[in-house]
């Protein structure tokens, strides 16, 4: 069996990794955009060959068994634009980007329309450490006949329909929570940083919400702000078309995307990540002076 994925990232590497040891049996190829930048394509081939993926290009995905399409929440349908004419009938596309449901449906319309088949999965939970083993919603036609395959690689997964967007869905609501909580405490702490009145702020906020255990709580959220802001705004992005399009307030969606573009991309790696108080410095002197 071949595994081509379609973009090498975090969660395409972590995927890949677990997945040669539970079957070494496997085969994997891999295309990433990465491959076309002379800056980052050196990188993105040893990331490859390291972990025994052939370097591939779009037409090799005419051969694999599986595509597992693992970009950017801003490209996912573009990214299935560019191998569109390589996808051929019998093959099973599974499409784990964080993505509106509308843009799942879009992109399910691509595979199928090549008679191949899609498969909309929701990664539920960082790929570290469990790689391919991280839970995961499913939904799609094809789910019945991929399940037995995902039960003998010990996926982790739940069938939530046969309908693409189904899974994705829920994905798209509860990041409207967990990502939207992240930018609330960044952006409320930053306030109360500004204003001299952090350490009134952050004993307020431990005593009326102990059990989020602060000041870890704290230095964890702008952690995940500053090291993944960037793809998470994207995510957000589609977060927040998901909300519009059940008439409801995609545009506070919108402004929490907002945060964690600002966020994303702060240089921490001197920093103590466990110190909130490090970490708001760092932030807020990145934040006024932009």
């Amino acid at each position: 069996m071949l595994v081509g994925f379609l973009g090498f990232g975090e969660a395409a590497r972590a995927f890949q990794e677990t997945l040669a040891v539970r079957e070494p049996n496997l085969r994997f190829m891999a295309w990433d955009i990465k491959l076309q930048d002379p800056a980052a394509a050196q990188d993105m081939k040893t990331a490859m060959e390291t972990r025994g993926v052939s370097v591939a290009d779009p037409a090799g995905f005419s051969d694999a068994d599986w595509i597992i399409s693992a970009v950017t929440a801003d490209q996912s349908f573009l990214a299935l634009r560019s191998i569109q004419d390589h996808i051929v009938q019998g093959q099973v596309v599974i499409d784990i980007n964080s993505v509106s449901p509308g843009r799942k449906r879009e992109s399910a319309s691509l595979v199928e329309a090549r008679e191949a088949a899609y498969l909309d999965m929701a990664v539920m939970a960082p790929v570290h450490p469990r790689g391919h083993r991280t839970p995961v919603l499913i939904a799609g036609s094809v789910a019945e006949k991929v399940i037995p395959v995902l039960e003998r690689l010990e996926f982790d997964f739940r069938n939530m329909g046969d309908e693409p967007g189904q899974a994705t869905a829920i994905k798209m609501v509860r990041s409207v929570f967990v990502k939207g909580l992240e930018a609330i405490t960044v952006e409320a702490l930053l306030a109360a940083r500004a204003s001299g009145c952090f350490e009134e702020i952050s004993t307020s906020l431990a005593k009326s919400f102990p059990g989020l255990g602060w000041p870890e709580f704290a230095a964890y959220e702008f952690e995940r702000t500053m090291q993944h802001g960037k793809r998470r705004a994207a995510e957000m992005r589609e977060s927040a078309a998901t909300v519009k399009a059940l008439g409801l307030n995609g545009d506070l969606v919108s402004q929490i995307a907002e945060t964690q573009e600002l966020m994303g991309g702060i240089d921490i790696s001197d920093l103590n990540k466990d110190s909130v108080d490090e970490l708001v410095e760092r932030a807020l002197a990145a934040r006024l002076k932009a």
